[in-house]
């Protein structure tokens, strides 16, 4: 259990380590935040694209082999982030991660689900899950440090101790030589990796390329439309060919890519659709607040760290004790009342979070939004896992693998789009109405290219034109005051999805847990 532990914390750490390393890739690399956050989408791309063939890949060559093949190929990852000269390096660097944790990210549930049943099976989902918020809170914790003081690039020298020790600790699993009769279906593979790259790249680039109609950024254009939108729309066409496909291969009596049957229920599927929300808004908030704090604010990653902490803390201790009280309430009760806590929570961030991130009303608002999100993250893949037969773990591993990293990479280039544009469209009215800011120096501005920058930079651009003094100062002000609006606005927006989340929420089951029979004898 030591090694699949620190396996998730492994995967979670990289993640989490992104959001803090953000501020320095920006400053290291010259690229603008939205540019370096590709890191971040670019991991969970690979993950989403990759999982259920990485699934099924795992099932022909043997879990332990495969296991420490893609061990070695996290720690060439981590040195490529040490090492990276560029930021196209980094990004290479996260798709090798991606690629290597598509294949952990199954084998994990794979293993549990050999290895435990009944209430040591969900204490053992609540270690991955305690696991993952362990690893938020250390990453935040001393990669905020690391980055303050050293650099971000030594953040990941963990990651490949990690990776090191994991493959030492993986040779005391039992061996296993896989099944080579099991054949892998390309076909289903390149639609559901098509999808979710269409989807991804879709989402991340529509501030860039326009929501809708072609901008000067686009690298092409569809009729005048943007690239951006028409990418969605042909990943969601490739999502339901590969359903399509792998139904009828499954009515032919041939082995899927995945076996569907796992989300035969409404039940089953409505717990996917809320895992898919529930990381959704995680992604958000952990793209959100690292890039205010450091890159608007200015602040180290120490203080990103400091500011997190409430929530990281929360999510960790959450989900390693809420497996106390599936005896007691049905899965149903836990996740609605856990979304109501997140809906409020956000909503109550909208209306209190202020440029001191260390005020008590929104460390409170932090802890509230990290209890509901703690019992959701570890709920709703208990829910998956206690559903399905031992034998169909891979495949809810690779179900779960999908969800959470698409659910990520869009989270992150969803919100990444829409605070850009909200800004974007408040400072174009906000500089119309300022009586200080003259047509003249607009000008001189670019306003199609807002994005967030700190008073410092903002002072550098406005000190190469005309602007005087007073007026520098006025749009600077001006540019504070639709910041933070922008980020009220996110909230809120987050909230609207939280309470949403209520509908597949109340499509949960509402036995108790612990009375559930076995899959394997239904």
């Amino acid at each position: 259990m030591i090694g699949l532990f620190l396996a998730q914390v492994l995967m979670s750490f990289n993640v989490a380590a992104l959001p803090i390393s953000l501020g320095g890739m920006v400053e290291d690399f010259s690229v603008p935040p939205t540019v370096a956050s590709s890191t971040i989408v670019v991991y969970g791309l690979a993950v989403a694209a990759l999982v259920m063939t990485g699934a099924k890949l795992g099932q022909r060559v043997g879990w332990t082999l495969i296991f420490r093949c893609v061990l070695a190929v996290f720690a060439a990852s981590s040195l490529t982030m040490i090492l990276a000269p560029t930021i196209t390096w980094a990004i290479i660097g996260q798709l090798l991660a991606g690629a290597a944790a598509a294949i952990i990210v199954p084998a994990l549930v794979a293993l549990i689900a050999e290895n435990y049943r009944g209430p040591q099976q969900a204490t053992a989902v609540g270690s991955l899950g305690s696991a993952r918020a362990f690893s938020g809170v250390s990453a935040f914790l001393i990669g905020g440090t690391l980055g303050t003081f050293v650099g971000w690039r030594p953040i990941f020298g963990i990651t490949l101790a990690l990776a090191i020790a994991v493959f030492v600790l993986s040779f005391t699993l039992r061996s296993d030589r896989g099944n080579p009769s099991i054949r892998i279906d390309l076909v289903a593979s390149a639609l559901i990796g098509g999808a979710v790259v269409a989807l991804t790249l879709g989402f991340n680039n529509l501030n860039g390329w326009g929501v809708l109609f072609a901008e000067d950024a686009a690298p092409l254009s569809v009729l005048g439309l943007s690239p951006a939108p028409v990418l969605v729309v042909i990943g969601l066409v490739l999502g339901q060919l590969f359903f399509v496909w792998t139904r009828r291969r499954t009515a032919r009596g041939r082995v899927p890519l995945v076996d569907l049957s796992v989300l035969g229920s409404g039940q089953e599927r409505s717990a996917v659709y809320a895992m898919f929300i529930i990381v959704t808004m995680e992604a958000a908030v952990n793209f959100t607040v690292p890039i205010y704090i450091q890159v608007v604010q200015g602040r180290t990653p120490l203080d990103t760290s400091l500011a997190m902490m409430p929530f990281n803390l929360t999510v960790f201790v959450t989900a390693t004790l809420i497996v106390r009280f599936y005896g007691r309430f049905a899965p149903r009760t836990i996740a609605l009342f856990s979304f109501a806590l997140t809906t409020v929570a956000l909503i109550w961030l909208s209306a209190v979070v202020t440029n001191n991130w260390e005020t008590l009303p929104t460390i409170l608002g932090l802890i509230v939004f990290g209890i509901g999100q703690g019992a959701l993250v570890t709920l709703v893949f208990n829910v998956l896992v206690t559903a399905a037969p031992k034998h169909l773990a891979g495949d809810v591993g690779s179900i779960r693998g999908t969800t959470q990293n698409l659910a990520s990479a869009v989270g992150t280039a969803v919100m990444g789009a829409v605070l850009v544009m909200v800004l974007g469209v408040g400072v174009g009215r906000a500089v119309v109405d300022h009586p200080e800011l003259p047509d003249e120096l607009v000008a001189q501005v670019d306003l199609d290219q807002v994005n967030f920058v700190s008073n410092d930079e903002l002072g550098e651009v406005l000190g190469r034109t005309t602007a005087t003094d007073e007026q520098v100062e006025a749009a600077v002000a001006l540019n504070e005051e639709q910041r933070l609006r922008t980020l009220k606005t996110g909230f809120l927006i987050l909230a609207g999805i939280s309470a949403v989340a209520a509908l597949p929420a109340s499509r949960l089951p509402k036995y108790v847990p612990g009375d559930i029979p076995d899959p394997e004898e239904i």
